[in-house]
């Protein structure tokens, strides 16, 4: 198997062999991110093709000097073409509510997580999909993926403010949704 940066490479030559080693090794991260944004698994899968579409097609702007960082790099370069695809799918929908469950694939065990940490994220997961599409959006990109409130305002096209109220309400919904939850575990431990 070739290393990381062989295959890198390979794709910005338009290799087919290396851009399906790079795809299918990257699939399952990309598809976790666009998740997060994009509800229904047929729409979340069509996001991350044609987020690797845009990859493939940028490779040559894609630079790394410290090759031990490669892997890292890549990934959040990668992330950040997932996510800005994601969002202009939403913004091509009118950011309508996505219907739809959680496929279960979703969350095959991820060998750096507990089982507890891996039940956490899908219950967040499941709580933050609940909130309304404005504040959703502002959430996973401020708290999730590290966006400033200034990006987010950029690649919305709101208001910092508007950014900054929308994540101050998803919050709060998100503290009322632990507050009932802990209560109800109260309830039956009783």
């Amino acid at each position: 198997m070739k290393n990381l940066g062989e295959i890198i490479q390979g794709c910005a030559r338009k290799n087919h062999r290396d851009q399906k080693q790079l795809y299918e090794h990257y699939y399952g991260y990309c598809l976790k991110i666009v998740f997060r944004y994009i509800f229904r698994f047929d729409k979340a899968v069509d996001v991350v093709n044609d987020g690797f579409i845009k990859v493939f097609n940028k490779l040559d702007n894609f630079h790394y000097n410290n090759p031990e960082d490669l892997q890292k790099i890549l990934m959040g370069w990668m992330r950040t073409i997932m996510i800005n695809t994601a969002i202009d799918q939403l913004r091509k929908d009118n950011f309508l509510p996505e219907i739809g469950s959680i496929n279960e694939d979703m969350w095959l065990e991820d060998k750096g997580q507990s089982a507890d940490q891996s039940l956490l994220y899908k219950e967040l997961i499941n709580q933050v999909k609940k909130l309304p599409p404005a504040y959703r959006i502002v959430f996973n990109m401020y708290v999730i993926d590290g966006f400033t409130h200034q990006e987010i305002a950029n690649q919305l096209k709101v208001a910092v403010g508007t950014s900054k109220s929308n994540l101050f309400k998803a919050r709060a919904l998100l503290q009322d949704y632990l507050k009932k939850n802990e209560d109800q575990v109260k309830i039956c431990l009783m």
